[in-house]
């Protein structure tokens, strides 16, 4: 086993500022002063559900490498399970536009080859290392207590880079607690079976004992596994926001250690993402983010928002551009639907499709969010979700969603109602009483 080195970690922020481009720069520059010349760099990034800063540190990283004669990064895009970006997509995302528009002249060699993760292809992945079933105890509390595999893309093989650049944003999180980190490893590119173990273990935990959380048993467990890496990695992690008028706005960067850097992050996030309502609501109408066009990452509205819905309330998801419920899982999705953990953990004890893809049921769970005991003594959804979007009626009812035509929904109408809470860029914040 081979340990992340610990990079000194630098930065600053806070939730009332602003980092200007310059003084990213210069933490960039600084972060980036030791890396050796004729080192191999790979740089990890967020892919198109996630709303971060890479745009704008990408290109800083690489001109800091360049001006020192390292070769441009190759690119990695931390998907997940996510189907691939478009190589439009792809190029936004590093910036290549905002800097072109900057002037410089070293836009066509800010980076190497690009490469989509493919999870579950064997021929894709290599083998780490090996987390012991009574490591996998230890670290999750007893909620897990199998061994672990730990395989990886093939790009994070012994020998193949010196040095593993990790971007990305840091907000409140269904699965780890918070995003960003060693979650860019584990599961942003990992193989099937720490994929499959991290959503469960998240499930099993109770998202309302998650979200929001800086130590969580999945946090544990991902950073052990992170220190199988045996390249030496610097992890860039951003806190960022959107004004009314979608101008993007980083209030902290913190560049090193990829464990401090990230907690360094959490504590500016929880200030700057964790909204108090002071009550619940009987109706929470959520305007979903436009990053979110599938239920697979649109569910976030519900795990963001299931804090402050009252018991048998409801919430809206009004969301026209989402037109699925997932690219990759949605036939399994569709065959269980969705529903609250007592349920989804009987499921999984008698479904082989659903212990072969523990990270669907976990997401079953997640959706449902919580569950209560109604005059029967059943354990029914806490609140009902009704999905006004793209997807047909009949989708809806087979994954226990309701439906409502989006075309005749008129938000405004609930604006005064008491009742009501309409959020807007939905799955971003996250809401406590």
């Amino acid at each position: 086993m081979s340990t992340i080195a610990k990079s000194p970690t630098i930065g600053r922020g806070s939730a009332g500022s602003e980092i200007r481009l310059d003084e990213a720069r210069e933490i960039v520059k600084e972060r980036l002063a030791e890396v050796s010349p004729g080192c191999r760099v790979l740089a990890i990034i967020p892919d198109r559900t996630r709303d971060d800063n890479t745009h704008l540190l990408f290109p800083l990283a690489a001109e800091s490498l360049a001006s020192r004669g390292i070769d441009p990064p190759d690119i990695l895009v931390a998907q997940g399970t996510h189907p691939a970006m478009s190589e439009s997509d792809k190029l936004t995302k590093i910036g290549v536009d905002a800097a072109a528009s900057r002037g410089s002249d070293s836009g066509r060699c800010w980076h190497g080859r690009t490469f989509d993760h493919k999870w579950n292809r064997p021929e894709e992945l290599v083998t780490l290392g090996e987390l012991s079933e009574r490591e996998v105890d230890r670290l999750t509390g007893g909620l897990l207590s199998a061994p672990i595999s730990l395989t990886a893309n093939r790009l994070l093989g012994p020998g193949l880079y010196s040095t593993v650049l990790v971007f990305g944003a840091t907000m409140p999180h269904e699965v780890a607690g918070f995003s960003g980190g060693a979650k860019y490893f584990f599961p942003g590119v990992a193989g099937p079976e720490l994929t499959h173990a991290t959503h469960w273990l998240g499930a099993l935990s109770g998202i309302e004992h998650v979200i929001g959380r800086v130590e969580t048993p999945t946090r544990a467990l991902i950073e052990a596994a992170a220190d199988f890496v045996s390249a030496e990695v610097i992890s860039f992690n951003s806190v960022v926001s959107r004004d009314s008028g979608g101008r993007l706005r980083t209030h902290a960067l913190f560049a090193g250690d990829i464990r401090e850097a990230f907690r360094r992050a959490a504590e500016v996030s929880a200030r700057v993402h964790i909204r108090y309502a002071g009550r619940r609501y009987k109706r929470v109408i959520a305007l979903l983010d436009d990053h979110y066009d599938d239920m697979w990452v649109g569910g976030k509205a519900s795990y963001k928002l299931g804090g402050i819905i009252e018991e048998a309330g409801e919430l809206v998801i009004y969301a026209p551009h989402l037109k699925c419920i997932s690219e990759t899982h949605g036939s399994l999705i569709e065959r269980y639907g969705y529903a609250p953990i007592e349920a989804v953990r009987g499921l999984v004890a008698s479904k082989p499709d659903l212990q072969a893809n523990l990270c669907v049921a976990a997401h079953l769970a997640h959706v449902a969010y919580a569950g209560r005991l109604d005059s029967t003594g059943e354990v029914v959804p806490r609140y009902r979700i009704t999905l006004a979007s793209a997807v047909d009626e009949e989708t809806c009812k087979r994954v226990n969603l309701g439906f409502m035509d989006h075309r005749i929904l008129d938000v405004s109408t609930y604006r005064d109602d008491p009742d009501t809470l309409v959020v807007e860029r939905a799955g971003v914040d996250l809401y406590l009483v």
